[in-house]
């Protein structure tokens, strides 16, 4: 044969032989029973990693039309459309179909918190990766499955995620970047129960605008046996951030973990409120155990006082009705340090925004210090500086553009996994601290349910 006519047919089979290895490592989603509308906030933005072609595996019903909804609105909005291709495949045995026929690498799952587990278990059990929205488990028994997943996944080499979208908050990210900055922050505090050394709150409202419409949520999400109470559900974000800011790269065992205290409370929703949030006029019966007097009682708020390596941490959510005018859901967070205090507010003297402060405990050049921090950091946090309020705090300045908002975050946290699945990896401490997170809120409902 001519030499050089083999030389260009071996190019052209090496060519060819990496073509479907280019097209099998580009993630291809299975959205499945996307019952909360976090589905549809992954699919806002597009990616060039991920296949425009995503098949959705569900119940029929008012929920994954919703969802349907949304992702076709992404597509037809005037600026930044998205261009995503929507297989449907409704049906009862939607788990079983899915798993079956597996048209995707990675399942994509929001919706359920009480059968979510076992949509993981048997996701990894299929070989598929996940990407999840939290909270992962809800009680005890999810725990103990969690764990299972995670020893399934490591021997078949598999992504198990979770969505920790509050990572990408603008102001906890510098709040985090200047905790790390001994001559700005010192050492984190041991703290006290009373005052923790690192302490976070989420206010949550359940009547809420989500893509510029009146969020319609389905009756389950009240009901916490589906849902899972508030101690570990949003809640799971806080823990998280505990974990990311106070401990950053370091692995948490089960055992740095000492739940101190606990407690759990009910938000009540009138008949007209609770019409307003789900478009019904009465209550589903599996609804009727929570009400009283005509008046549906939810178990959505929670607090946890604990240890996390010896240092003294307080989360606590609380769901309202509805946000006053003008404002929305608000986070407040405070790091104790041995030089200074990080303190992010988000009340009505900051415009219901969520605004740092850093404030001096004392020492030379204090000011200069915190400049040059805020120097270092400009390479991922472009233009902020700190504004001089007292002798002893600053406000953080923020650019504008730097605050992209919640529903932007799910793009963030979406390519964040995109760099994983192309390592192959998660970072060395992601599944050992996940595993810790959800023991952390566990214990603490266990412990909770027993006042």
């Amino acid at each position: 044969m001519n030499t050089k006519y083999f030389y260009w047919i071996a190019i052209a089979v090496f060519i060819m032989g990496c073509k479907p290895k280019e097209e099998n490592a580009k993630v291809k989603l299975m959205t499945l029973d996307p019952g909360h509308f976090h589905a549809a906030l992954i699919q806002k933005t597009s990616y060039q990693d991920i296949d425009t072609t995503v098949d959705v595996y569900a119940p029929d019903g008012p929920e994954v039309k919703d969802f349907l909804s949304k992702i076709q609105g992404y597509n037809n909005r005037a600026e930044n459309p998205t261009n995503w291709t929507v297989n449907t495949h409704l049906s009862e045995d939607y788990l079983e179909k899915m798993i079956t026929e597996k048209p995707g690498n990675v399942m994509v799952v929001s919706g359920k918190n009480s059968k979510k587990i076992d949509y993981v278990l048997a996701a990894v059990n299929a070989g598929l990766n996940v990407y999840a929205d939290k909270p992962l488990v809800v009680n005890q028994e999810g725990f103990e499955k969690l764990q299972k997943v995670f020893e399934i996944a490591k021997e078949k080499n598999l992504l198990v995620y979770d969505i920790m979208t509050e990572r990408f908050e603008v102001t906890t990210g510098i709040q985090k970047a200047l905790s790390m900055k001994s001559e700005v922050f010192g050492m984190l505090l041991d703290g006290t129960p009373s005052e923790p050394s690192i302490s976070k709150e989420s206010v949550h409202h359940l009547s809420k605008i989500v893509s510029g419409k009146p969020l319609v949520r389905p009756a389950w999400f009240l009901d916490t046996n589906q849902q899972g109470e508030g101690i570990v559900d949003v809640t799971t974000h806080l823990v998280d951030l505990v974990q990311w800011e106070a401990f950053p790269g370091q692995i948490i065992d089960q055992s740095d973990i000492k739940i101190i205290s606990c407690k759990r409370w009910t938000t009540s929703l009138a008949p007209d409120q609770f019409k307003n949030i789900t478009g019904l006029a009465n209550y589903p019966e599996y609804l009727e155990k929570d009400v009283k007097s005509d008046t549906l009682n939810i178990y959505c708020n929670g607090e946890i006082n604990y240890t996390i390596k010896g240092k003294h941490a307080k989360v606590s959510v609380i769901w309202n009705y509805k946000a006053p005018e003008g404002t929305g859901d608000t986070h407040q967070s405070i790091m104790r340090g041995s030089k200074s205090d990080l303190i992010i507010e988000q009340g009505d003297a900051e415009n219901y925004k969520p605004t740092l402060y850093v404030v001096s405990k004392g020492g030379e050049n204090f000011e200069s210090n915190l400049n040059k921090a805020l120097e270092s950091i400009q390479g991922e946090y472009p233009g902020i500086e700190a504004n001089k309020i007292s002798d002893s705090k600053w406000k953080i300045l923020i650019p504008e553009v730097l605050k992209i908002g919640h529903e932007a975050h799910f793009g963030q946290v979406t390519d964040n996994y995109l760099k994983y699945y192309r390592d192959g990896q998660l970072p060395a401490w992601e599944v050992p601290n996940m595993i810790t997170k959800y023991y952390t809120t566990t214990q603490a409902y266990k412990k909770a349910l027993k006042k």
